[in-house]
């Protein structure tokens, strides 16, 4: 992963190629800038040619006119989640972001992740996500089946895929209401990311976590925060890969939690399993 933080200096008249024909333009970004302590969003004007996004202009200022830029990014194709930003207010990949789709005379304004510590500039410190990974048990592998051996329906290999093509981008963790707004909340909500991963594993046919002890329904409710959840579909809505998590994970999973926890047939049936025998 590479946070960028220097350039070539130049001045903003020799920025990029192209010319009026090719659709060259002058844009106006503005950028925020500063650390931990504080910080205040900057007025830059940028030269932009066709097929650039947002990655790009930033690249550019950085080159030509703020060489000491911070900003995080890797592979520039949309698979790393590394340049995770907001633009004009709206959780974005900035390598998947066109500059075709603003107005030439409009405002782009990019500023860090809010829901997450700034560490400079564009950079945040998104080690929150990672403490919640590891609070999430993994997988837990059915004793009498050896490697080689596991067999799934495609049905259920289908469902579990979705969820896997998940990036780490943590737009969903940013845009979700119950952490950004709501610092407090982190301690006892995983957020939606880590919320989709229990779900994953608590619909696995072959997950034998049931067999520890372990509920991933009664955990997800009560360490993982689920019910701090109210669907609204704002994780949804930013996904750059257009994972359904709201529907297809997190509703799915309250549901079944919901279930086991207050539907009067289930109690009876656990009161029944749990009557002593004499």
């Amino acid at each position: 992963m590479s946070t960028t933080t220097s350039g070539t200096g130049s001045s903003a008249a020799a920025d990029g190629g192209g010319d009026e024909g090719s659709g060259a333009y002058d844009a106006r970004f503005r950028v925020w800038r500063g650390d931990v302590e504080g910080g205040a969003l900057l007025d830059f004007t940028v030269q932009v040619n066709d097929g650039e996004v947002v990655l790009d202009i930033i690249h550019r200022i950085q080159a030509t006119q703020a060489p000491d830029l911070a900003v995080r990014w890797n592979c520039k194709a949309g698979k790393c989640g590394s340049c995770s930003a907001e633009i004009n207010g709206r959780p974005r990949l900035m390598c998947m972001t066109r500059m075709s789709v603003f107005a030439r005379d409009e405002v782009v304004t990019v500023t860090p992740l809010r829901a997450f510590p700034v560490v400079r500039d564009l950079v945040t410190d998104v080690g929150f996500n990672y403490t919640k990974a590891r609070e999430v048990p993994s997988f837990v592998p059915p004793k009498d089946l050896g490697p080689g051996e596991y067999r799934m329906m495609q049905e259920d290999v289908d469902r579990s895929q979705e969820f896997r093509k998940c990036i780490e981008c943590f737009l969903c963790q940013d845009t979700c209401h119950v952490v950004r707004d709501h610092e407090e909340n982190k301690t006892a909500f995983a957020g939606p990311r880590f919320l989709m991963r229990v779900a994953e594993l608590d619909m696995h046919p072959l997950d034998a976590a049931a067999t520890t002890g372990l509920d991933r329904k009664a955990t997800a409710q009560e360490e993982h925060g689920l019910g701090y959840c109210n669907i609204t579909k704002c994780c949804t809505e930013v996904c750059p890969e257009g994972i359904h998590i709201t529907d297809n994970a997190l509703i799915p999973l309250k549901e079944r939690a919901v279930d086991r926890k207050y539907d009067p047939l289930v109690w009876l049936g656990n009161k029944i399993r749990r009557r002593p025998t004499s």
